[in-house]
């Protein structure tokens, strides 16, 4: 009788922590300004359709900073760790998954690589439980090399680059691969990051005019990327190498091992519900 009082207790107590758990999903966009991320980066139908994947879907935050700037910048990770933390108090938030694009993931790598830099890091580290980077910028990509030398990506992928802003210079290979060496976690022969960092690769450009999957996004952005594809590897998002987006952390999957008609997904379309992304997103965030 004792051993059955004792298990009923177990179980109740279990039940009662697991209740008290709260979930919540942050989205965290990539290099530029911004004041309406929700709209204008992510769009609506893509933030609305990934957060039914937390049991109170009303727990997520859309991040607005100016990640123009480098990552370490006040109005960048400092601007984030103040939207984050306001969000883990004000919701009651214990466990807090972060999805971010491109370099969204490096400001994140830096707060996780530099806890006591700032007084609110280590409670937003204690609150994660995983990153999901899509298209993550971790290695740099050799197009912000050439946006910086002047040349004709400064004009034809302004809409992405930000022609020549701070985070534009940071994301420079040679420039990540000096704070990857020394102040970023994750990558190879560094330590691990404190928390999952899970990359999401784009590995490939689709703009066929005659193929409706290349509209996914916009048309216009697709024949962008695939001009610049050809300036990177052959395995690219169109302005990323797959080998940049594996750089840190741990590879979730590349896009066609899971997207809808084994799909490539662009720089663009990884921040869009393309190819069932979204319901792929959605499943990984109930876990």
């Amino acid at each position: 009788m004792k051993t059955h009082r004792t298990l009923i207790a177990l179980s109740l107590w279990l039940f009662a922590t697991g209740a008290m758990a709260s979930k919540g999903v942050a989205f965290i966009h990539g290099t530029g300004k911004q004041t309406n991320a929700y709209d204008n980066y992510w769009t609506g139908n893509f933030v609305n359709s990934v957060r039914q994947g937390i049991p109170d879907s009303s727990k997520y935050v859309v991040i607005n900073c100016d990640f123009d700037q480098f990552m370490w910048h006040q109005d960048a990770a400092g601007c984030l760790s103040g939207q984050l933390t306001n969000f883990i108090n004000n919701e009651g938030i214990t466990d807090l998954v972060a999805i971010t694009h491109s370099n969204g993931g490096n400001v994140v790598r830096w707060i996780m690589s530099n806890p006591t830099s700032d007084s609110r890091f280590p409670n937003i580290i204690n609150t994660l439980s995983r990153v999901i980077a899509l298209a993550p910028s971790s290695l740099g990509t050799p197009l912000a090399d050439a946006v910086n030398q002047g040349n004709v990506f400064e004009q034809t992928l302004g809409w992405i680059l930000g022609y020549g802003s701070d985070a534009v210079k940071q994301q420079q290979v040679s420039w990540m691969a000096n704070y990857n060496a020394q102040y970023l976690y994750g990558t190879q022969g560094r330590p691990s990051l404190p928390k999952p960092f899970e990359t999401v690769i784009g590995s490939d450009v689709d703009s066929a005019i005659w193929d409706s999957d290349s509209y996914c996004g916009g048309y216009q952005y697709q024949v962008s990327l695939e001009t610049t594809q050809n300036w990177l590897d052959d395995c690219s998002d169109g302005f990323l190498e797959c080998t940049s987006q594996a750089g840190a952390g741990s590879v979730l999957f590349y896009d066609k091992s899971r997207t809808k008609g084994r799909e490539p997904l662009s720089h663009h379309q990884s921040r869009r519900n393309c190819f069932k992304l979204d319901t792929i997103l959605r499943s990984e965030i109930q876990g």
